[in-house]
């Protein structure tokens, strides 16, 4: 199986009906005891956050922003990948793999494919492909197990080179940034590059501070080190019982709502409201693309499947990392140089956190002309 077929969303209208009826008859549960997000997304925001969503976004225009792109599927390794691909009307444009992590999806990168495909100065173009990782939005969950992200970066330069690409760059996030690490260093034949926001995988690491940090890696020491202590909760369930998870992300639209809107509070550069980062209306599209295709535990498997095996890559193809303040786990050069072998361009911002690509995407765009720029 190695053709590439067209995809078109048609969401039936029985489904959003569904949606709206469970938003509509939730069992709430009691407020928390303190005035903060300590205890985890107040009672007051998910209610204001679900009643927009029942009676106020509109899933259609997502839906037809998506379709406008262009929608594909293909069969890899016996699993459907869905993806976005979007040629540039310049010849010559860098073909640009932009993958995404958890709780995000391709929704991180929706708003950057016009500029990059399309560009002032067509010698920045870009054919842009933005797969979903398996299990998520609309790649179902593959049959059998062993998805981990190895042998989701495998399936990375089959895509690649299916759509007749042998030179191609690589960008992501979160567990994309683990595994455009892992093509660098298995695909580095074919791949110009690798640009990522979280250099190392590990994501519990903690820079030694008696070392000499910066101010901004001092300010990534303590973040990580509050992650390691407060955050790790949904990564040890997601990694240890996603199945057991999965029934009440299923089963509630609110349930899911919450789980993502919580690390869109706690990732963001949002001054205490997620939508002071990212729109709200984005932040539900990008909750749809789990809601719809029931992807709540099928997503969490690939903590499940990875973390039983970590890649310790060392990668030589040229590298680039775009650091933002609020990213949960911070990783200083010093620390990256070991795996990345080749730096070539390092940047360390004033705003933004871990979803750049709905945070900051002007800086994001930028980063990836100008390391990219070098590479053509």
């Amino acid at each position: 199986m190695t053709t590439v077929e067209p995809f078109t969303l048609a969401v039936p209208d029985a489904d959003l009906d569904d949606l709206r009826a469970r938003l509509g008859r939730v069992r709430w549960p009691r407020a928390e005891t303190v005035a903060d997000w300590s205890q985890g997304a107040p009672l007051h925001y998910v209610q204001e956050l679900a009643g927009y969503w029942a009676s106020g976004y509109d899933w259609r225009a997502f839906e037809a922003r998506l379709n406008g792109i262009g929608q594909f599927t293909t069969e890899i390794d016996g699993a459907r990948i869905h993806f976005l691909h979007a040629r540039s009307p310049h010849p010559g444009a860098v073909p640009l793999l932009l993958t995404h992590g958890w709780p995000g999806s391709i929704r991180e990168y929706v708003d950057l494919v016009e500029q990059l495909t399309d560009p002032a100065d067509p010698a920045d173009a870009f054919d842009v492909v933005i797969p979903s990782l398996p299990g998520f939005g609309f790649s179902p969950q593959p049959a059998d197990g062993g998805w981990n992200v190895q042998r989701i970066a495998d399936a990375w330069a089959v895509l690649m080179d299916r759509l007749g690409y042998p030179r191609y760059g690589a960008h992501g996030s979160d567990w994309g940034a683990v595994i455009t690490a892992r093509l660098g260093a298995v695909d580095a034949d074919h791949v110009l590059g690798v640009h990522m926001t979280i250099p190392l995988v590990d994501l519990a690491a903690q820079p030694d501070p008696d070392r000499g940090l910066s101010a901004f890696e001092q300010a990534g020491a303590e973040r990580a080190a509050d992650f390691a202590a407060n955050g790790m909760g949904y990564l040890t369930q997601q990694a240890t019982r996603p199945q057991t998870l999965g029934y009440g992300l299923a089963d509630s639209p609110v349930a899911q709502l919450a789980w993502i809107a919580e690390k869109f509070y706690a990732w963001t550069d949002c001054q205490g409201d997620p939508a002071k980062a990212v729109p709200r209306d984005a932040l539900l599209d990008n909750v749809m693309l789990y809601w719809l295709p029931d992807a709540g535990a099928s997503s969490a498997r690939i903590y499940w499947e990875s973390f039983q095996g970590m890649p310790d890559d060392t990668v030589n193809v040229p590298s680039a990392c775009s650091i933002f303040p609020k990213e949960h786990v911070r990783v200083p050069r010093a620390d990256a140089e070991p795996k990345l072998t080749d730096i070539r361009q390092w940047r360390e911002h004033s705003v933004g956190g871990h979803f750049s690509g709905l945070e900051q995407p002007e800086t994001l765009i930028t980063d990836l002309r100008d390391f990219f720029r070098g590479l053509r």
